[in-house]
């Protein structure tokens, strides 16, 4: 592999304002469901046939998975880094599917989200970060599996809204930690250094193999805000849709990342 296109380093997050993230950002989640009407509940999302009763089941899931993992014996060592872990997703949907719908079908989403939140707090508080958890794709750790966390919080947040109609409020820490988790994916999917992606004010990366820009301003620029990046990365948004929106400006013959997105399905 030549130097240009070599994969980034691993970024640090910091354990505390991670586990503050995740406890902020479901926070957010559980008052957004503890109103609904069962219309609101039965409504649709923009994920396939899932209603917003299923999409709270699955929130509920994601930060449930955490408490379910401590519960377990400890893997000798971790299996997955987490730059790996955003294009290592998509072989399990079918079966989180499948989970989620009998999840939502057996129990009130608002006592679900409570009681996960509930044991949530007994159980991880007192983890070490670096303990290592059974997790899909596989044993990560327990610092880096939080910060994937932050993604599901995040992302599945933004469906809620959606689907809702409404605002719901993102964590800060959250949205920077998922921001930066998904442009490094990009960059781990894609090494290199000719394109710069800027996405203000939480993540810079390099990518794409050809030329490496060294000094002024670089020839191929990509730039946008955090949560269309978001949407751009997770398949919520296409390419050509947010450049014609002017929510993305893209600068340069390889700028054009449509062949790269999304980076995690």
């Amino acid at each position: 592999m030549s130097p240009a296109a070599r994969t980034p380093r691993p970024r640090r997050y910091d354990p505390a304002k991670t586990r503050a993230a995740v406890t902020a950002q479901y926070a957010e989640v559980r008052r957004a469901v503890a109103g609904l009407t069962p219309e609101q509940l039965a409504a649709p999302t923009r994920l396939g046939d899932w209603t917003v009763r299923e999409l709270a089941a699955h929130l509920s899931m994601a930060v449930g998975s955490v408490v379910r993992a401590l519960r377990l014996p400890a893997p000798p060592e971790p299996e997955v880094t987490l730059l790996a872990w955003p294009s290592a997703t998509a072989q399990y949907a079918t079966g989180i599917d499948e989970h989620v719908r009998a999840l939502a079908a057996d129990h009130d989403p608002v006592e679900l989200l409570e009681r996960t939140a509930e044991e949530f707090a007994q159980v991880v508080p007192g983890e070490p970060d670096d303990r290592v958890i059974v997790c899909r794709p596989g044993a990560m750790r327990l610092g880096d599996y939080l910060v994937t966390r932050c993604v599901e919080l995040v992302v599945h947040t933004d469906d809620l809204a959606d689907a809702l109609g409404t605002e719901i409020p993102f964590d800060r820490q959250a949205l920077a930690a998922t921001t930066r988790l998904l442009a490094d994916g990009l960059a781990a999917k894609a090494p290199g250094g000719s394109v710069e992606v800027r996405v203000p004010p939480f993540a810079v990366v390099q990518c794409v193999e050809g030329p490496r820009h060294t000094r002024g301003t670089p020839p191929n620029v990509v730039e946008t805000d955090p949560l269309t990046w978001i949407r751009l990365a997770t398949g919520r948004a296409d390419w050509a849709g947010a450049l014609d929106a002017a929510q993305v400006t893209a600068s340069g013959e390889r700028a054009d990342l449509a062949d790269l997105l999304p980076v995690m399905s």
